[in-house]
């Protein structure tokens, strides 16, 4: 696992952590997962929950309220309590506290079962969990999803950010996105943050919370720090 921050601008603080699936020689996770068998996804999907659980005990700082994202896939999970039930025993081997976790929907996975989706969702958030949309705009997690499930949280794909400072099509749409958001009471993350621009732009529309490589990128088995001087230049001048 890699680890990659989330940023709360609002607050200036590093909200938590994405946990990243990376291949032994570093490979992304599009190249992992398009590996992973599908007889293979359940017992997946497990470990990758328990690896991040292990990992994040050992290197979140005591006493700091952090948050672990972990991605999972939804066609792997069968039945959703029996699911969480490794998310348990790692949370509770580990000392680590469930309520600091959250789930996103993996990336660009085609849900066919949409009530399947939603006994997840309920099941999940019986446990105080978070739940989130990943890559919201592109690939599978459109409208349409946000209209049958109100998660938590939704993340906006990098493709609607990046250009968004000279697009005012960008612009618009990420408007709306946020508009529907706030009236839902879901929180925004834009993801794929790579220039000074596109935070300001992003900032200035109502969202709090950015994760990408201009913040830092994700580091392997450790978390990376971010460049907090230039950080603050913006937060006292935007």
């Amino acid at each position: 696992m890699a680890f990659q921050p989330i940023y709360d601008a609002l607050n200036a603080r590093v909200w938590g952590y994405e946990a990243l699936v990376r291949g032994l020689e570093g490979e992304g996770a599009g190249s992992i997962l398009s590996r992973v068998r599908s007889e293979q996804k359940y017992v997946f999907d497990q470990a990758c929950r328990t690896k991040a659980v292990q990992l994040a005990s050992r290197l979140f700082p005591s006493g700091e309220e952090l948050q672990l994202s972990i991605n999972f896939m939804p066609n792997a999970v069968y039945e959703p309590a029996a699911c969480l039930r490794a998310t348990f025993q790692a949370a509770k081997r580990f000392g680590f506290p469930r309520s600091a976790i959250m789930f996103e929907f993996t990336e660009n996975e085609q849900v066919s079962d949409t009530e399947h989706l939603r006994n997840i969702i309920t099941e999940y958030r019986k446990h105080g969990f978070l739940t989130a949309i990943d890559d919201f705009g592109a690939g599978y997690a459109g409208l349409g999803l946000l209209a049958d499930f109100q998660p938590d949280l939704i993340k906006i794909d990098m493709k609607l950010v990046r250009g968004l400072d000279t697009s005012p099509a960008r612009q618009a749409v990420i408007a709306g996105i946020v508009g529907i958001a706030r009236a839902l009471d879901i929180t925004v993350l834009a993801e794929g943050i790579e220039t000074e621009e596109e935070f300001l732009v992003l900032k200035a529309a109502g969202i709090d919370l950015f994760q990408g490589y201009w913040f830092a990128r994700p580091e392997f088995e450790r978390l990376p720090q971010i460049n907090w001087a230039y950080k603050a230049d913006i937060q006292l001048t935007a």
